[in-house]
Order: C-alpha cells, then sequence, then structure tokens
C-alpha cells in the first residue's frame, strides 16, 4: 500500500495540470528557447557586426566623400556608455531618459488617439457603403498633404506646443490605421455578409462575428505601420517645436555640431521603435492565434 502511495504521489507532477502562469511562462521559455535554437540569432549577429564593421571603414578608415564628417561607430558606443560624456548625453544622464521618456509620451498619446479614431471609422468604411462615399473623399483629399504641410496649421489651432506636437504625430499614424482597417473589412468574402442576413443575424450580431473576426489581421498590421508613421512624423514635429525629445535632441546637436549625440539619439529612436512594433506584434499574435495558426500551415 505505501508503495503504490509512492508511486502515486511520484507520478502527480507529471498528471496534475500546471497553473495558468506556469504555462505561459512554459510558452514563452519554449518560444525563446526554439528561436535562440535556430539559425536566426546568429544571422541577426552576422548581419549587426556586418553593418558596424561598414560604418567603421566608410568613416574611418576609407574617409568616404559622404560619410567623412559622421563619427564612427566607436566613437559613438564611447560617448554613449561614457560615465562623463563630452557632450553631456549617455546613458548615465538623467537628460537621456527624459528625451526618451517625453518622445514616448507623445506617440502613445497619438498612437491611442489614432487607434480610436481611425479603427471604427475604416470598419464602418468597409462595412457601410453609404458612409464610405461621404468619407472616402474626404481622406483620399487630405491624405497625400505631407505633415510638414500642416505645421502652420498646428501651430495655429493649437494653442500649446506639446498639443501641436501630439496632433502632427496623430496625423501620420491616423491615416495608415483607417486604411488598413478599411481594407480589412473589404477583404472579408461577400458571402458571409449574404450567408448572416439570409439566417437573420442582427446588425450587432454581424459585427461581432464577421466584421471585426475579419478585419483583425488587416487592422493590426495597420498598427505596426502606424506606430512607425507616429515615430517618422513626431521627429519631425519635435525638430520644429519641440524643447525637449529625440526628435529635438536630433536637431540640437546638429546645431551645436555634436554629431555623437545625432547618431545616438538615431539608434535609440530606431530600438524603441522597434519595441513598439515588436509589443504590437505580440499582442496580435495572441488575440488572433486562430490566424497566426493557419499560416503556420
Amino acid at each position: 500500500m505505501t508503495e503504490m502511495g509512492s508511486n502515486v504521489l511520484a507520478a502527480l507532477p507529471e498528471t496534475l495540470p500546471r497553473p495558468p502562469r506556469t504555462r505561459l511562462f512554459g510558452r514563452l521559455g519554449g518560444g525563446l528557447g526554439r528561436w535562440l535554437g535556430s539559425s536566426s540569432p546568429w544571422l541577426n549577429l552576422v548581419g549587426l557586426l556586418g553593418f558596424l564593421a561598414l560604418w567603421h571603414l566608410l568613416t574611418a578608415v576609407f574617409k568616404a566623400p559622404l560619410f567623412a564628417k559622421l563619427p564612427g561607430p566607436w566613437e559613438t558606443v564611447k560617448e554613449w556608455f561614457s560615465t562623463n560624456p563630452t557632450y553631456g548625453i549617455s546613458i548615465f544622464t538623467l537628460e537621456y531618459y527624459q528625451h526618451i521618456g517625453l518622445s514616448c509620451l507623445r506617440v502613445f498619446l497619438a498612437f491611442l488617439l489614432a487607434t480610436g479614431l481611425g479603427v471604427p471609422l475604416g470598419l464602418l468604411m468597409g462595412w457601410k457603403k453609404t458612409f464610405s462615399d461621404y468619407a472616402f473623399p474626404i481622406l483620399e483629399l487630405l491624405r497625400p498633404i505631407p505633415m510638414l504641410a500642416w505645421v502652420p496649421l498646428a501651430i495655429l489651432m493649437w494653442p500649446g506646443r506639446e498639443s501641436s506636437i501630439v496632433f502632427l504625430t496623430f496625423l501620420g499614424s491616423f491615416f495608415a490605421t483607417l486604411l488598413n482597417s478599411w481594407l480589412g473589412v473589404k477583404s472579408i468574402d461577400e458571402a458571409h455578409f449574404r450567408a448572416a442576413k439570409c439566417l437573420g443575424a442582427s446588425e450587432s450580431l454581424i459585427f461581432r462575428k464577421i466584421v471585426w473576426p475579419g478585419a483583425m489581421p488587416f487592422v493590426f498590421t495597420g498598427l505596426q505601420i502606424s506606430v512607425g508613421y507616429a515615430w517618422f512624423s513626431l521627429v519631425a514635429g519635435e525638430m520644429l517645436a519641440g524643447e525637449f525629445g529625440l526628435g529635438y535632441l536630433i536637431w540640437d546637436s546638429y546645431i551645436l555640431v555634436q554629431y555623437p549625440v545625432i547618431i545616438i539619439a538615431m539608434i535609440t529612436l530606431g530600438v524603441v521603435g522597434s519595441l513598439n512594433s515588436l509589443m504590437i506584434r505580440k499582442i496580435a499574435n495572441f488575440l488572433i492565434r486562430w490566424k497566426v495558426r493557419e499560416d503556420a500551415q
């Protein structure tokens, strides 16, 4: 009896289901392990090292005409990780994180507004032809206008400097969100709508069961593009009207001939923007797992 009981106890960890948190960490760890076990990280590393080597050759060794005035990778890294930076910007200075934090806040607010307005409008345009007929000419009229052309109007419309920068950032993000949401609905087979109506489905049910699930892959693709456009627009807005932020830091460093700081701010923009896109991709993979599994097959 004792031997049977010990056998049962020994089998318990294998038979009992793991708690949700353990399963979540297991999936994350398994995904990371599979990625590290593949050739991707090594190819990524080779590509990064090749880029740094090319940068060094063009700026420090060959001094190519277009790159002669640019700082090399060693000069940039030394300034970036210095405890006593020459130009006052490094990972050890508070001002560096103030620029990052304010830029992230502006992008977050603009992206939130663009998502809150662009996704519903895009879904409605794709779902209701009458609404699309009203809204599409306005969209096509405003969309090609460059963001810089909005700067004077932004300053006139929004008296505060922060509001004008967020508005300019919002414009860059809004149209990408709206268009991809619209295309997501247009990509749904019309037969689904006809079948739902024949079965007596209400408008709200059609939206919840057909429009929203069918458009979700396009919506999240649009959000990834949207956050990239938000960073593009932010830099221009901060260069023109900002007092803090990574865009302002780039322009101010150019004026003061602090070229390593320009590269530091540009790389920081790339890293933060990539993390934003990665976060959206992870959320999308979680919410539309059916689409991820379908693509994997």
